[in-house]
């Protein structure tokens, strides 16, 4: 199946569609998380989708970046019937390579459990040099 890779905004209404046919979307918490989608969609420094032919989203990555030192990503997911074929993978590479390159941009993230053997696998490893402020709402739930 060939994946086509573009930079382009999806609407809150494409992401949450996705994020039913993945496991990302629990991440979220469920206090405003329409509104809170709307704004993700809107106002991330990267935005890049995976789509199948069909036009159907197989993966998406979402990152903030100041194109100069780093790049945070905030969302990375693959819709479950897609995970295995690289896609995840070259989604990092691409955004990665949007923010600047290997040589001058270090990537960051958080990972749940599940995700991490994926990280470790394209090569990244757990930091300790990174600090929280963490006050939110958090009712957490399944984007349906």
């Amino acid at each position: 199946m060939a994946i086509q890779y573009t930079e382009q905004r999806l609407t809150a209404e494409e992401y949450i569609e996705f994020l039913r046919r993945t496991d990302l979307g629990s991440q979220y918490p469920k206090e405003r998380f329409r509104e809170r989608i709307e704004k993700l969609v809107k106002n991330t420094s990267i935005s890049l989708v995976a789509r199948e032919e069909s036009g159907r989203i197989a993966g998406v990555l979402f990152g903030l970046t100041d194109f100069c030192y780093w790049l945070y990503i905030t969302d990375l997911g693959v819709a479950r019937d897609c995970e295995g074929q690289g896609i995840g993978r070259t989604l990092v590479r691409k955004a990665h390579e949007l923010a600047g390159g290997e040589r001058d941009i270090a990537v960051y993230l958080i990972a749940n459990d599940k995700a991490v053997p994926f990280y470790r696998k394209i090569g990244m490893k757990k930091a300790e040099d990174v600090m929280c402020y963490n006050h939110i709402e958090w009712t957490g739930f399944t984007v349906e």
